[in-house]
């Protein structure tokens, strides 16, 4: 009993300002404001947001538009001097054999004027005036070669610069953006050409558009890009192929594996060919049958459309 007593009387300084502590109620000023701060800790108000930049692809990966551009040139300042090279190692050759055909394609008669765009090595360019030289005798033939890339435009310089057309007015350079091709008048060409160079644009609806307004009326869009393949075994062989060859030979010769990657994922981001020819048409161009030829299995395919 007295250890009772005694307990009490010790805990009896503690036990009655906790029960005052306890029993107090607080103002409901204050349990408001405490209210309110929680939960504009837990629901902050809402901040305005900055609108997000439309998006596209840089081979597999999403990148803000702004970039891309930037981030393409790049890669073809870094395979411009191996880039002819590099195409005879992936494609064993075939390249060559595609851009004769699309040459013969075109089939152009005396006094054509071209513009090459995304032709900075000054390939499908030399091409064309050769066959106007050797099927017509045609010295008239003109050729404007135009890409965004500098560097791309250097190596078709030096090209041209072995050739009997140095120094003549049938070839001229150009460096200037695909989509915006600001000192080309309108009505100006007989047929605008442009070589696996389409799927690296940002926007091909609006290179499509300034195609379609370059040209004169009769005019002919062409477009030699990869495609598709619809054979099953072919596609296999194909992938394995793109994705574990091309890679390791862009190592092995040029000593740059990332840009080759890119490469080959920006083939498999292109669309289909008949997608891509419904664009074709949507930008005005009226095609021959269903627009397009398959080379290869549809490895490769040329697209053609004219301006009526």
């Amino acid at each position: 009993m007295n250890t009772y007593r005694t307990l009490s009387r010790i805990s009896q300084p503690f036990s009655q300002p906790l029960a005052r502590l306890y029993l107090q109620r607080a103002p409901a000023s204050s349990f408001f404001t405490s209210t309110r701060l929680r939960n504009q800790t837990h629901n902050p108000d809402p901040q305005p947001s900055t609108p997000k930049e439309p998006q596209t692809h840089f081979g597999f990966r999403d990148v803000p538009e702004s970039l891309k551009e930037k981030m393409v040139g790049q890669v073809f300042a870094n395979v411009a001097s191996k880039y002819d090279v590099m195409n005879d190692f992936m494609s064993g050759g075939v390249h060559r054999l595609w851009k004769d055909h699309f040459i013969r394609s075109m089939a152009p008669g005396p006094g054509t004027k071209l513009l090459d765009v995304a032709g900075g090595t000054g390939d499908i360019a030399l091409r064309f005036l050769d066959y106007c030289h050797r099927i017509h005798g045609d010295a008239t033939a003109q050729v404007q070669i135009v890409d965004i890339n500098s560097s791309m435009l250097e190596v078709g310089r030096v090209r041209f610069s072995r050739t009997a057309y140095t120094d003549t007015d049938q070839v001229s350079f150009l460096v200037q953006n695909a989509e915006h091709l600001d000192d080309v008048p309108s009505d100006s060409v007989d047929v605008y050409t442009i070589a696996f160079g389409i799927r690296n644009c940002t926007h091909v609806d609006r290179v499509l558009r300034e195609a379609h307004r370059v040209l004169r009326k009769g005019g002919r869009f062409m477009c030699l890009e990869f495609g598709k393949v619809e054979n099953p075994v072919v596609e296999k062989i194909y992938s394995l192929y793109s994705f574990e060859v091309i890679p390791t030979i862009g190592q092995l010769v040029a000593n740059d594996r990332d840009s080759y990657q890119y490469l080959v994922e920006s083939i498999r981001k292109f669309p289909p060919q008949s997608v891509f020819a419904d664009m074709i048409r949507d930008a005005g161009f009226t095609t021959v049958g269903r627009g397009w030829e398959d080379l290869t299995f549809g490895v490769a395919a040329v697209h053609s459309g004219f301006k009526l």
